[in-house]
């Protein structure tokens, strides 16, 4: 039972990785339904046009940062980025057809806004290219030597400097 305790301390970064890849996943499939009707057709029929505002540009940012995140590359960046573009996305798109997520069709733009914002503090999980950059800057970077002490002075170890003449 003391076991089963422990599995957030033992699991927990698999569990942020498991979660991140998903969410990343998941982000990258909006992203090319939007782009190229893969793998499925986007709601309405129509993929976005090249360069329109917001529509191609939302797609392109699903796309790379839902990569970023399936990979880790910078994690907290991309998470960032997302959790932005869904903010704006839902507070422009979705929030003037109603108050709640479910009546303006906005679950998904909050779910990812707040799923992305959750990863920017908890960072990339395991199984992240970032943490494999991590450690080969501890490797490349030696830890510096101890300082050596300061010489010490005449006025250091002389008693007579410490009396206020």
């Amino acid at each position: 039972m003391n076991s089963v305790r422990h599995w957030p301390d033992r699991f927990g970064d698999h569990a942020v990785a498991a979660f991140r890849i998903v969410v990343g996943f998941l982000f990258v499939c909006h992203g090319t339904t939007s782009l190229w009707a893969w793998p499925a057709e986007p709601y309405g029929g129509a993929t976005a046009q090249l360069g329109a505002w917001p529509g191609w540009w939302g797609a392109i940012i699903q796309v790379v940062c839902g990569a970023a995140l399936i990979l880790g590359l910078g994690t907290r960046l991309a998470a960032f980025l997302g959790s932005g573009s869904m903010a704006y996305a839902y507070f422009w798109g979705h929030q003037a057809d109603g108050a709640l997520p479910i009546q303006n069709d906005g679950e998904s733009a909050a779910l990812f806004c707040w799923a992305m914002f959750v990863l920017i503090f908890l960072g990339s999980g395991s199984l992240a290219v970032d943490r494999l950059l991590a450690r080969r800057r501890e490797v490349a970077t030696p830890e510096p030597a101890p300082a050596e002490p300061a010489p010490a002075t005449a006025s250091d170890t002389d008693p007579a400097s410490l009396v206020d003449a």
